[in-house]
């Protein structure tokens, strides 16, 4: 019986991969990821190492957030994918570097996607920048980013960085909000939301001190 199974899983022709399908793309094109995956047909289904296959997708698209291998008995392997999904963009040279909730730069491209904010360093005359350096005050930007609700991300199309205590959003329509420092970053949100719902012809808002948010109309 244990000689008939291993024959059955290895020799015979009965459980061999005859499909490899890919899911959960966007941007990535399934060929692009059945190439990384390398995932050979007419082989034994217990053969394919899913893990392995996993950690190479990985490696080798940096553009995949996770990656789940999973054979479907009897005769498929299936590649589910989720992409990154850019929080903001870096400008570099006339190309973009999006980079996601986590800070991980995962792709350069020529056309900014849309909706997403760019990030506009401002800091040459600032002491944030020797005391924290460039790429925190960068960060600095993503952990901004990462707490704006998904309303305002959609409308923020500039995080502008003129030091750690001074992040400025600008908004579509011409609004301006001062976030401040990116602590409190829930807090600030939540207030954004407050004083644009309660002044809704304003153009400038300050929540830099959550507890006391402000707007005008300039």
């Amino acid at each position: 019986l244990g000689g008939f199974s291993a024959w059955a899983l290895y020799g015979s022709n009965w459980l061999r991969v005859e499909r490899v399908t890919v899911s959960g793309t966007d941007v990535l094109g399934a060929d692009e990821v059945l190439d990384a995956a390398r995932i050979s047909e007419d082989v034994p289904m217990a053969t394919v190492d899913t893990d392995a296959v996993e950690a190479r997708l990985a490696a080798e698209l940096p553009r995949i957030d996770s990656v789940d291998v999973d054979r479907v008995w009897p005769h498929r392997v299936e590649v589910t994918v989720t992409e990154r999904r850019p929080a903001v963009l870096l400008r570099k040279g006339e190309s973009f570097v999006e980079v996601d909730d986590g800070g991980v730069r995962f792709a350069t491209v020529r056309t900014p996607p849309a909706k997403v904010p760019i990030v506009e360093m401002q800091v040459a005359d600032s002491p944030s920048l020797d005391r924290f350096g460039r790429q925190r005050l960068r960060e600095s930007a993503v952990r901004v980013a990462g707490a704006l609700s998904e309303s305002v991300r959609r409308d923020t199309r500039t995080i502008l960085v003129r030091s750690y205590d001074s992040v400025t959003l600008e908004l579509t329509g011409g609004r301006t909000v001062l976030w401040g420092s990116a602590e409190r970053g829930a807090a600030k949100s939540k207030a954004l939301a407050a004083v644009m719902k309660a002044e809704r012809d304003a153009r400038y808002f300050d929540v830099s001190v959550p507890s006391a948010p402000a707007a005008s109309p300039s």
